[in-house]
């Protein structure tokens, strides 16, 4: 099972982003991290295809450089 942990304090689309993220609108700025498994990124993936939430904005940095989800 993959898990998505999702920091807004690393996340470097903060500000701009926020309003527009899942994240944001249904939890408001993060603290601390949130952990998100297959199955609820599955749906919540599905609600913002519908349009019925905005997607995941989060872009981190990674070894690689930077990756983003949405």
């Amino acid at each position: 099972m993959d898990v998505l942990h999702v920091d807004c304090g690393t996340c470097r689309a903060r500000g701009p982003a926020c309003a527009d993220c899942v994240v944001s609108v249904l939890l408001g700025p993060m603290p601390n991290a949130l952990v998100l498994d297959d199955q609820e990124q599955a749906a919540l993936r599905a609600m913002a295809d519908s349009g019925l939430l905005p997607p995941l904005r989060l872009i981190t940095a990674g070894p690689g450089g930077i990756s983003g989800t949405g």
